[in-house]
Protein backbone atom coordinates (compact mmCIF):
# COMPACT_ATOMS: atom_id res chain seq x y z
CA UNK A 1 0.00 0.00 0.00
CA UNK A 2 1.36 3.47 -0.91
CA UNK A 3 2.25 6.28 1.37
CA UNK A 4 -0.56 8.74 2.08
CA UNK A 5 0.45 12.24 1.07
CA UNK A 6 -0.78 15.51 2.45
CA UNK A 7 -4.16 16.30 0.89
CA UNK A 8 -3.37 19.92 0.14
CA UNK A 9 -3.87 21.17 -3.38
CA UNK A 10 -0.81 21.34 -5.60
CA UNK A 11 -0.20 23.57 -8.60
CA UNK A 12 -0.21 22.54 -12.23
CA UNK A 13 3.59 22.75 -12.30
CA UNK A 14 3.91 20.52 -9.21
CA UNK A 15 1.45 18.00 -10.66
CA UNK A 16 3.33 17.92 -13.96
CA UNK A 17 6.60 17.34 -12.12
CA UNK A 18 4.98 14.56 -10.06
CA UNK A 19 3.74 12.89 -13.27
CA UNK A 20 7.12 13.48 -14.94
CA UNK A 21 5.57 15.39 -17.84
CA UNK A 22 5.75 18.99 -19.05
CA UNK A 23 3.13 21.48 -17.82
CA UNK A 24 1.99 22.11 -21.39
CA UNK A 25 1.17 18.39 -21.73
CA UNK A 26 -0.91 18.45 -18.55
CA UNK A 27 -2.78 21.55 -19.76
CA UNK A 28 -3.63 19.78 -23.02
CA UNK A 29 -4.88 16.75 -21.07
CA UNK A 30 -7.16 19.01 -19.00
CA UNK A 31 -8.64 20.60 -22.14
CA UNK A 32 -9.30 17.25 -23.85
CA UNK A 33 -12.77 15.96 -22.83
CA UNK A 34 -11.73 12.34 -23.56
CA UNK A 35 -9.12 12.44 -20.78
CA UNK A 36 -10.47 12.34 -17.26
CA UNK A 37 -7.82 14.35 -15.45
CA UNK A 38 -8.84 15.04 -11.83
CA UNK A 39 -8.30 18.81 -11.87
CA UNK A 40 -10.04 21.55 -9.89
CA UNK A 41 -10.36 25.10 -11.18
CA UNK A 42 -9.83 27.44 -8.22
CA UNK A 43 -10.11 31.01 -9.37
CA UNK A 44 -8.06 31.14 -12.53
CA UNK A 45 -5.66 28.36 -11.50
CA UNK A 46 -5.82 24.60 -11.94
CA UNK A 47 -5.17 22.64 -8.74
CA UNK A 48 -4.69 18.92 -8.10
CA UNK A 49 -4.53 16.45 -5.21
CA UNK A 50 -1.92 13.68 -5.04
CA UNK A 51 -4.51 11.06 -4.09
CA UNK A 52 -6.68 11.88 -7.12
CA UNK A 53 -3.70 11.85 -9.48
CA UNK A 54 -2.64 8.44 -8.15
CA UNK A 55 -6.05 6.96 -8.93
Amino acid sequence: MGTIRNERYISLDEAAEYLNIKPVTLRSWIRNPKNEVPAHKIGKFWKFKYSEIDE
